[in-house]
């Protein structure tokens, strides 16, 4: 007789993870916890889970169940987050749409998705049902002042479904549809599964120290990513959602000021809105903040301004495809005291792999491994439980995606002799001027220390010459006298090698996602459209 022999799979050993049982335990263990908050409304984990509940009772009474895909268009709001529970428990697939998306694009999503209901901010409420017009999908609008079906009208009456993950027999099911930015075309969807869901979410309360004390303010979007399964792993540890609907800078310092918070995660143009604040209502933070951010790498000049406001900055990486979170850069025990200056340069790296990601590598044409030398460029990889179960209705993508074994990001990186990653550009931001590859993060890095550049933004613009050129394109901080572009060559000459400094500068408001990432495509398309002629 083998070992095996008695390793069968038992009910009393082995359940599907999903993190729907992470609210079946928080009701259990804080039933009078405060789960939510938003501005005047608080809920318990009790009261939480009885509007959890009752929209899962009425999504059923309506026909939904397993595999059926519900679309949620909303702000941060406590009916969003239960969104994130209730249509799992029921064994449908939930699909959270970018509040900032146009008519055209949502009409795409939910057809895409063969969504059988929306449910969508009263503001949004028109553009949604000119998106869902002639499709076999119900519009329910979430508002005091709401017309037609609202989710007020749902709910009445209703008595609430027991939080229950029974109906998950299979953690590899689907519980998230959600869909890239498409700035090439169509976007992708892109299939979270519930253990995948679980998995991330356990990873990010070991990556980031979240615990039952933990006050997460909401400003990163939950329908970016599922908040990076931060909709979970908050409800995970027993923590508070705390919602915020709109950002506003007013507003943040003054949640900072009242709701002893401990974290929140944003883009870089967020952290810059609370930097050139107005005095008169930017405030300290009562006991440190951990805020994780994304995207452009940070400065100098931002380090030593959230330390101002008693904010300790962590660098993160990620995708859509890996549920948010696959690599951090968070500060270490063994980098001691280092300066404001020696911090950014740290922090700026895309760091190590996330605690539950089993490789984060960046690998030459061949799929070697790139020495750790900070020179050599090769592509980031990753092979994890956290990433996506593939492109809905997409065969041909999801196999290129994971060709080799490994999901291939398109960035573009180095690593360091400690391991550690740092992006040096996507594949697509590469420009290529007269044979030569220039990194538009690099020459953005440098920009970003110029005293009035708030953001920067390299991309390449037609060249008859060169083929294309560098053109850098800045949003200036509010405020200050417009540099010319002779001063920003020279500032970028004295810091870059001649033939990376930008040839062009554009100065306006950049375009971006609801993220607050910068929609480089946009600008690279106005720039050809004028055919180089930008200046």
């Amino acid at each position: 007789m083998e070992l095996n022999d008695f390793l069968a799979k038992r009910e009393a050993n082995f359940r599907p993870l999903t993190p729907v049982d992470f609210l079946v335990r928080s009701i259990e263990v804080y039933p009078d916890k405060v789960a939510v908050i938003h501005g005047d409304r608080a809920l318990t984990y009790t009261a939480f889970g009885e509007l959890v509940g009752r929209i899962a009772a009425a999504l059923a009474l309506d026909g939904v169940g397993r595999g059926d895909v519900v679309s949620a268009m909303m702000a941060n709001r406590p009916e969003m987050l239960a969104m994130h529970y209730a249509v799992p428990m029921l064994g449908a697939v939930l699909n959270t749409i970018n509040t900032r998306l146009d008519q055209a694009t949502v009409g795409h999503i939910l057809r895409h998705s063969e969504s059988r209901i929306v449910l969508v901010d009263i503001e949004l409420e028109a553009l949604v049902a000119g998106a869902a017009e002639g499709l076999p999908v119900k519009v329910v609008t979430v508002g005091e002042e709401a017309a037609g079906i609202t989710l007020d009208s749902m709910l009445h009456g209703i008595e609430p479904l027991a939080i229950s993950s029974d109906a998950i027999t299979d953690e590899w099911m689907p519980i998230c549809l959600n869909y890239t930015s498409g700035t090439t075309g169509d976007p992708k969807g892109v299939v979270y599964t519930h253990r995948g869901a679980f998995l991330n979410a356990i990873g990010n309360v070991v990556s980031l120290g979240f615990t039952d004390c933990t006050r997460y303010l909401w400003i990163l979007p939950m329908f970016h990513c599922n908040g990076w399964s931060h909709t979970w792993a908050i409800t995970a540890v027993g923590g508070t959602h705390i919602c915020l609907t709109k950002v506003d800078p007013a507003e943040i310092f003054e949640e900072i000021a009242q709701r002893s918070l401990t974290h929140f995660c944003c883009a870089p143009v967020v952290l810059y809105m609370l930097l050139n604040a107005p005095a008169e209502i930017r405030r300290r933070a009562p006991a440190p903040i951990r805020v994780a951010t994304g995207g452009a790498a940070p400065t100098t000049a931002l380090i030593e301004g959230l330390d101002a406001l008693g904010i300790e900055l962590v660098h993160l990486y990620g995708l859509t495809e890996s549920y948010g979170p696959a690599t951090g850069s968070l500060p270490r025990e063994d980098w001691g005291d280092p300066s404001p200056a020696e911090r950014a340069s740290l922090l700026a790296r895309q760091g190590v792999r996330h605690a539950l990601c089993q490789l984060a590598d960046v690998v030459d044409e061949a799929g070697r491994p790139v020495p750790h030398d900070g020179r050599t460029t090769g592509e980031i990889v990753i092979r994890s439980n956290t990433l996506m179960a593939g492109y809905y209705k997409d065969k041909a993508a999801t196999e290129k995606a994971f060709a080799k074994g490994v999901f291939h990001t398109g960035d573009l990186a180095i690593r360091h002799p400690d391991g550690y990653i740092e992006i040096r550009d996507r594949a697509k931001d590469i420009i290529i001027s007269g044979g030569e590859n220039i990194s538009s993060l690099e020459i953005e890095n440098v920009l970003h220390q110029h005293p009035a550049v708030l953001l920067a933004a390299v991309v390449a613009a037609p060249d008859a010459k060169w083929g294309e050129i560098p053109c850098a394109c800045i949003e200036l901080k509010a405020g200050v006298e417009q540099p010319s572009a002779e001063e920003l060559l020279a500032f970028c000459r004295a810091r870059l090698a001649g033939f990376k400094v930008p040839r062009r500068f554009v100065f306006r408001e950049l375009p971006k996602t609801a993220t607050g990432k910068i929609q480089k495509f946009m600008l690279r398309q106005e720039l050809a459209s004028k055919d180089g002629s930008a200046g």
